[in-house]
């Protein structure tokens, strides 16, 4: 019966009706509707907000640590998120194949001269995107992989936690993140991963259920700040 009902309200959203030049009225259905679920259409809720939430968190980066973009020759703010926009077609050249994690982790290495900013974000960003599949539309028979998302969630702590405790060799961090202001310690940043992780372990446990696996959230260090693999989970 429940499904039943899902599929009738999805034939309701699928159907519209227009006016024909014969005065007649003509329904007709938009079958890429039918073949979705509940949980597909939250999959693409949840995907959007995730990458909204880090292309956001870029932003700030980059507004923290003008000199990024600059340094790899870039003419303005605006073209550095560009650039992580265009991630599905083009990798910033300092990266090159990199991405997910081995691209995140060169934006906390010593001996790295590319942009810091567009290495981490890249590498999140890309993250995101293999675990839900390289995909932004889901359909009924689109399978998701709950161990990619709740390793994506847990890469967001490993940023958040070398972000605040990474250091140069002159005891500087890497990238300057949340700030202390008179009002006391700006967390914005924090927030907002705080956010995308609650996204992501949230969709892992929707696919866990639909998938009918049983998952639960283990604790994860991240004191090694090592990130988890995604793509290369099958």
């Amino acid at each position: 019966m429940r499904w039943l009902a899902v599929l009738l309200a999805l034939t309701v959203v699928a159907c519209s009706t227009r006016l024909g030049k014969d005065g007649r009225s003509h329904s007709t259905i938009d079958l890429k509707y039918l073949a979705k679920t509940e949980v597909d259409r939250i999959a693409e809720i949840d995907r959007a907000e995730v990458v909204g939430g880090l292309m956001l968190i870029a932003e700030k980066l980059y507004k923290r640590n003008p000199r990024e973009w600059k340094k790899v020759g870039l003419a303005s703010r605006e073209a550095a998120l560009e650039q992580l926009r265009m991630r599905h077609t083009r990798s910033p050249p300092e990266l090159g194949a990199l991405r997910d994690g081995p691209a995140a982790a060169l934006a906390f290495s010593e001996t790295y001269t590319g942009d810091r900013v567009a290495a981490l974000m890249f590498g999140l960003l890309t993250m995101v995107d293999s675990a839900f599949e390289h995909k932004e539309e889901f359909y009924i028979l689109d399978g998701l992989n709950e161990m990619k998302l709740f390793n994506c969630a847990r890469n967001m702590e490993v940023a958040v936690w070398k972000l605040a405790n990474d250091r140069n060799p002159a005891g500087e961090p890497y990238l300057l993140a949340n700030a202390i202001d008179p009002g006391g310690r700006n967390l914005s940043f924090e927030r907002e991963f705080g956010r995308a992780m609650g996204l992501l372990d949230l969709m892992a446990q929707v696919v866990a259920d639909r998938n009918g696996r049983g998952f639960s959230r283990l604790s994860q260090t991240v004191v090694s700040g090592i990130f988890l693999p995604v793509g290369l989970l099958k």
